[in-house]
């Protein structure tokens, strides 16, 4: 049997921009449609809300819909517990992102914990045969496993401000993604994405990401924002979320009918 592959990290890998939905519903409808409509990823973030990030069930559940559709998940898991990162690789995720990290350190344990080689050494990946080895029938799971995942950070910390040279320094870190929201409640401006303290976190950030050749990720906020955050150099664009556009489609309803019917 063909092994896996991850056709978010070679979009990646190639330098050209991805873009995906955050799925708030946790559906697989909702992310076969996500999927259906040609996005590169469905982001299911299991930081705030969702199933439980050690629940291997659930997360298989999810990613037969987006494998049905030839999309991928990018799932956020809440903390870089290397046991918690070995569970949703062996579910079948391939493309994991933490939150809240703040140091090399942190990432550097996570990625020897997600791979069975890491950085020439050998990394500290279970082996087993479990749903991302296809149950024991993947060909050569072992020489192509590494090569299918990507694992990424969240910078959304002051404290990972200071420390990014040293996070983007990580070898095969595959991606950073910027936090804004939290960087305002971090310098102390919740909700104020304008505030030049969140505003300088921000720059600092894309100018050391695009330095070290790191891809760059981040929230879009409408069409013109996309399209300038591609020019500046990001790759991986959250463009909205299933029940944004739920309430965006209806929070108005009532009063459109009202008016349609004066």
């Amino acid at each position: 049997m063909d092994p896996r592959h991850n056709a978010l990290r070679r979009t990646l890998d190639a330098d050209t921009p991805a873009f995906g939905v955050l799925d708030n519903t946790y559906s697989p409808a909702a992310i076969e449609v996500v999927g259906e409509l040609g996005f590169d990823f469905v982001w299911i973030d299991l930081e705030h809300g969702g199933p439980s990030p050690w629940d291997a069930d659930a997360l298989g559940d999810l990613l037969r819909a987006a494998e049905l559709t030839d999309t991928e998940l990018l799932v956020r898991i809440p903390e870089a517990n290397p046991s918690m990162i070995r569970k949703a690789l062996d579910a079948g995720v391939r493309n994991l992102f933490l939150s809240r990290v703040e140091d090399a350190d942190e990432v550097r344990d996570a990625l020897e914990a997600a791979n069975f080689e890491y950085a020439g050494s050998p990394g500290r990946r279970g082996l087993g045969g479990p749903r991302s080895a296809r149950y024991g029938l993947a060909d050569d799971y072992v020489g192509t496993e590494d090569e299918e995942i990507c694992l990424g950070v969240t910078i959304e910390t002051a404290e990972a401000v200071e420390n990014i040279e040293e996070i983007l320094s990580v070898p095969e870190l595959g991606f950073a993604f910027l936090g804004p929201n939290d960087f305002s409640v971090a310098y102390g401006a919740p909700g104020d994405l304008a505030d030049p303290e969140v505003q300088a976190a921000v720059e600092t950030v894309h100018d050391a990401a695009l330095a070290h050749d790191v891809t760059l990720g981040g929230l879009t906020f409408g069409m013109d924002d996309a399209v300038e955050k591609v020019e500046r150099g990001y790759r991986l664009l959250h463009v909205g979320s299933t029940l944004g556009a739920l309430t965006k489609t209806f929070d108005d309803w009532h009063d459109r009918y009202e008016d349609a019917t004066r």
